[in-house]
């Protein structure tokens, strides 16, 4: 249960074909292709707070250093 079979996808498609017409379609396509491959990037970056946390510590290690 729950999974999407290939007359269930053919019937969505046909409904989202009816709702936005074939105009829109390959713009919502662009839109969410766009939409997942910036999530997949700010998914593999480091945060910027992680990054400047490193640096500080760096930085605390150098001072002891010297």
């Amino acid at each position: 249960m729950g999974q999407l079979g290939l007359p269930e996808l053919i019937i969505i498609g046909i409904i989202a074909l009816l709702i936005f017409g074939p105009k829109k379609l390959p713009d919502l396509g662009a839109g969410l292709g766009k939409a997942i491959r910036d999530f997949k990037g700010a998914i593999s970056e480091p945060a910027p707070k992680e990054e400047k946390q490193e640096e500080k510590k760096e930085e605390k290690k150098e001072e002891v250093q010297k």
